[in-house]
């Protein structure tokens, strides 16, 4: 996805408050009734920039990026102790499997513990199976893996979560996970991660290709994984295929390669 990041007014950053998403998964708007740039998950810290009507208008604390979400989607800061680490997790109304759930949270979401239990941990949504739970401290050591996480997932425009993710978005959770500071669109991450490979060097696990509005992490020195409108969701594919095949319908060849720093896998 390329960059369309909305710069705020001067004029009308008034607040300045801090708060978190309180919704499991929230657009984030160009404007007011506008499209989906990107998406904000459960426990995202943002600033409150300005207020209109039922709008706010934030800045992510992850990646900077600015838009208007609903102000129902914004509660009080707090300091989260845990995150999500399987693709999607339910929240229940007991620590009970069989129990009614009462919502669904995507990886990375991030929960502030009330108790534990022997298999759930209890937060302000509901009881959460621990094994899908993680300190939030914890980071993850391999963001081809956390990508394989989200395979299948429908590819959507601006999105964030396991209900719907692009291609600028599942590179930003894997390397997120990872430590990695990682800008929400493609044309930002291209041009800040990573160092530049040379054009006749080898891909290996965990680079990136860039095209034209596009990006894509390389599993192994033939694969890729990326999500595509080709098959409208996260997909394996093969390195020469997927380079033939996007050439081919008219968006170029990749415009750069670029590695990763080493991370302990």
């Amino acid at each position: 996805m390329t960059d369309r990041r909305v710069t705020p007014d001067p004029a009308l950053v008034k607040l300045n408050d801090d708060g978190s998403i309180s919704a499991p998964v929230v657009d984030l708007l160009r404007n007011i009734g506008g499209p989906r740039d990107r998406q904000l998950l459960f426990g995202d810290d943002v600033t409150i920039l300005n207020r209109m009507d039922s709008h706010a208008l934030v800045r992510a604390a992850k990646d900077g990026y600015c838009g208007w979400i609903a102000s129902t989607a914004i509660a009080a800061r707090k300091t989260p102790s845990h995150r999500v680490t399987a693709r999607a997790t339910h929240a229940y109304t007991a620590a009970d499997f069989k129990s009614p759930d009462r919502t669904l949270l995507s990886y990375g979401s991030r929960l502030t513990a009330l108790s534990e239990h022997d298999r759930f941990i209890e937060t302000d949504l509901g009881f959460i199976p621990a094994q899908h739970l993680e300190p939030n401290a914890t980071t993850a050591a391999d963001p081809a893996e956390v990508a394989a996480l989200f395979l299948g997932t429908p590819y959507l425009w601006g999105g964030n979560s396991c209900s719907g993710i692009d291609c600028s978005g599942l590179v930003q959770v894997a390397c997120l996970a990872c430590g990695l500071a990682c800008p929400g669109d493609s044309d930002q991450q291209e041009h800040v991660l990573g160092i530049s490979l040379a054009g006749k060097e080898p891909l290996r696990r965990n680079d990136l290709v860039f095209w034209k509005g596009h990006v894509a992490l390389v599993t192994d020195d033939n694969t890729l994984i990326h999500a595509n409108a080709h098959d409208m969701g996260v997909a394996y594919e093969p390195i020469a295929q997927a380079i033939q095949r996007i050439n081919a319908q008219g968006d170029g060849l990749p415009t750069s390669r670029k590695r990763l720093p080493a991370l302990d896998i």
